[in-house]
Order: C-alpha cells, then structure tokens, then sequence
C-alpha cells in the first residue's frame, strides 16, 4: 500500500515535469519560428529593395549608394562598441547583477556613435568634386545613429524574451526602406531622395529604440531565465574594464562586416561605380542568406549558449553535434538553389545590364556552407578566453581577405574580389573549426544520435 501511494504521489509530479518541459520546447519552436519568418521577411524585403533601386536608377548612382551604404554598415560595430553583444554576455552569467553595466555602457555607445557620425561628415566634405556622393554621405548619417541603437535595443528584448518584439523591431526599417524606394522610383526621385528618406526611417527608427532602453537604465526589467527581484547592489565597472569586455565583440563584429561590405567598397573606390553596381547585387543575396546563421546564433542561441557554457557541458557538446551537422547541410542546399536561381533570375529581376554579376554570384556561391559551418562552431567559443582567440582568428581571416582582394582584385577584377571572399570564409572555417576541436570538446565523448533523439524528446529544461 506504502508502494502504491508513493507511486501514485510520483506519477503527477512526472506528469506535471513532462508537461512543463514539453511546454518549453514547444515555446522554444515557436520563438525561433517567430525569428526565422521575421529574418525571412527581413531578406525578402532587402532583396525587393536592391532590386527596385537597380532598376530605377543608372549603374553610377546605384554604385554610388551602394559604396556609401557599405561605408555606413561597417561603421555599426564602431557606434554600437559591441556593447550590445556585451550585455547577452555579462546578463547571460551575472543575472540581475548585470544592471551594474548598463548605464556606462550606453554612454559609451552615444561616444562612439557621435564620434563615427563626424567622421562621416568630414568624409562628406573630403569629396567636393562629386556633390551627389557628398550630399550620399551627408544624408545618411543619422543611419549611424540608427544602427547602433537598434542592435541595443534587440539585445534588450531577447534579455527579456521578448521574441515577437525583435522579429518586429529588426524588420520594421526594412519595410520602411521599402516603401521608400517604391515612392521615390514610382515618381521618377533621384538617388539624393532615397537617401533622405532612408535618413527619415532612420530618426523613426531610432524613436522606437530608445524607449526600449529606458527599463534598463532603471534597472526594473524581468530577465529570461533569472528569478524575479530587484537588482543587487553593485559597483559598475570601470571604464577600462568596460572597454576591454566589449572590444572584442566589437573587433568580432567589425571583421564579420568586413566580409559583407569591404568588397563593395573596394569596387567603388579602386575600380568605379559601375563595378560597385555589379558586385552589390550578387552581395545582396549572399547577405541575405548570411543571416539565416545569424538570426540562430545571434538572436536566439548566444545568452543561452553562455549559459550552457558555465552550467551545461552536454549541451554544449549537443550544440557542436547538432549545429555543425546541420548548418553545413543546409549550406550546401542553399548554395546549390541561389547558384541555379540567381543564375536565371538575376538578368531578369535587376535587368540585362547586370548579368555581368552572374559569374560573380556563381564564385560567391560556395562560400555559403563554409560560412554556415563557421557561423555554427564560432558560436561556441564564448569563455573570456576562447572569445578572444575567436576574435583573433576573425582578424585573420579579415587579413586574408584585405591581402587577397589588394592581390585578386588589381589582376582579376571583380571575379578576383569574390574570389577572395571564398578564400577568407575558408580561413575562418579552418581557424574556427580546430579551435573548437581544441579548445571546447577535446577529450568529451560526443553525444550519439540516439543520445541526442533522447534529449531532444525530453526538452530543454533550461531553457
């Protein structure tokens, strides 16, 4: 009888477990669903974009914007000082703890986002002989500002769990660029009106971010996956602590957009602006496609990856499995469909003027699985320690690529400089692959695929 009732008293207990974890997984589907078709409707709306300005506009003024647009992405790690990578860390391990940070953070980020908003200016001045290139560069200064505030203001929301908020904050300038692009080519505008109304969506951009940051600075926000309360008392930190935690978030940030905008730059400044026209367009898929690793890593997996870290070593070996596995497949597949598509859609989307690109796209093309491959074993080196190594092999690989396009690019052109993309992703695969090798699993017996069907079918309770 004893038995009987303490059996009866474990089954509900099991069945409440059962139901609570299977709730989380549930949950967590649903959020990175919520992330995957806000990413997708993020691409689909910049891809639109690219296509509708190429077709409004001449190959020089598209070049030309295209070249200035580039200079702004690069400069986002600079404003936003890895800062808000910074907070998914130090929230990630310290909990509540974390708010400590916070306020001088955000003043660091204002620094940072003013000073790269005057050079952008003295940029502009340094280029009288071109008045429209300079008045691209005066109007989309307040790009800058947007920028950095809306990767803080992401950050904060996945802090929350908020995921319906970021799918909606990260595609909202998108379709506003959109519906600018629309109006300005439908009226026959020039390339100066897309650039003022890309500034406009801008200032509403960062109008929405702020707010977001408000419950931070006073320090009364719930946080995914932390109990409830006040924050503990803490000192902040020190200025050059602060630095020093967010530097190499900010180097990881500034090499990963070296990849994506350097190309262009370079076209647009060495070879001219017909030649930024045609490598921008097949940039703008590899792009978007780029994100899909991003938005899994980025804005959903890093905190809990940091966590898994310090309190769950067999997730982590569960994530080196399952991730790598997967991104590599799913890479190939995607490279497979954007070589065939954009073959055939290319000439037809943005116009015959630019089936020049076509060969381009086909080199660019196999970058996609190393990038996949890469994205998914570089986000497993988040220890002090292992993200500094992991910044340090992206400065590698950004070396490779600046000694390979100033190689490729004089002797070879264009198809040179996508040559030289596909020869720095190898790098980085290569680097990042035997870091994780050496550094994060050597030793660990990695899960089996049972082992892991096993885990997957109970949930994952921490999440």
């Amino acid at each position: 009888m004893a038995a009987d009732r303490a059996a009866t008293t474990r089954a509900p207990a099991a069945t409440v477990r059962t139901g609570r974890l299977q709730r989380s997984v549930r949950l967590a589907v649903v959020n990175l669903s919520l992330l995957g078709l806000s990413q997708i409707a993020v691409t689909i709306a910049a891809f639109a974009t690219q296509v509708v300005l190429a077709r409004s506009l001449s190959q020089h003024d598209f070049g030309s914007l295209m070249t200035v647009l580039g200079f702004v992405s690069l400069t986002a790690p600079l404003a936003v000082y890895g800062v808000n990578e910074l907070w998914l860390q130090r929230f990630g391990r310290e909990g509540p703890k974390a708010f400590r940070w916070v306020r001088r953070s955000i003043g660091v980020v204002m620094g940072a986002t003013a000073v790269v908003m005057i050079v952008m200016l003295l940029w502009g001045l340094a280029d009288p002989v071109y008045p429209i290139d300079a008045g691209l560069k005066f109007l989309l200064v307040p790009v800058v500002a947007a920028q950095a505030f809306i990767a803080l203001a992401m950050s904060a929301l996945q802090l929350r769990g908020a995921y319906k908020a970021v799918a909606a904050l990260q595609l909202a300038p998108h379709l506003g660029r959109i519906a600018v692009v629309v109006v300005t080519g439908a009226l026959g505008l020039t390339v100066l009106h897309t650039a003022l109304g890309y500034a406009l969506i801008a200032v509403v951009t960062l109008t929405l971010s702020v707010p977001m940051l408000v419950p931070y600075w006073l320090g009364r926000v719930r946080l995914e996956g932390h109990p409830a309360g006040p924050p503990p008392p803490a000192a902040p930190p020190r200025y050059a602590r602060l630095f020093s935690s967010a530097n190499p978030f900010m180097l990881g940030s500034l090499f990963y957009l070296v990849g994506m905008y350097l190309g262009t730059v370079v076209a647009g400044e060495f070879l001219g602006t017909r030649e930024a026209a045609l490598f921008s367009v097949p940039m703008s898929i590899l792009m978007a496609v780029y994100l899909i690793p991003r938005v899994v890593y980025q804005q959903y997996f890093l905190a809990k990856l940091h966590r898994w870290a310090r309190n769950d070593r067999d997730m982590i070996l569960l994530a080196y499995r399952v991730g790598t596995t997967g991104m590599v497949i799913a890479g190939c597949v995607i490279a497979v469909l954007v070589a065939v598509g954009g073959a055939v859609g290319i000439p037809r989307l943005f116009g015959e003027q630019y089936s020049d690109s076509v060969p381009i796209l086909l080199i660019l093309a196999v970058a996609i699985p190393l990038r996949f491959g890469a994205a998914s074993v570089a986000s497993l080196l988040t220890s002090g320690r292992q993200l500094r190594r992991k910044v340090a092999y992206q400065g590698v690989g950004a070396l490779v690529y600046l000694a390979s396009l100033a190689i490729a690019t004089p002797r070879y052109g264009l198809l040179g400089a996508a040559a030289s993309t596909v020869a720095a992703e190898v790098a980085l695969l290569v680097l990042f692959w035997t870091a994780v090798k050496k550094y994060v699993v050597s030793g660990a017996r990695l899960p089996s695929w049972g082992m892991i069907q096993q885990r997957l079918r109970k949930g994952l309770s921490d999440e």
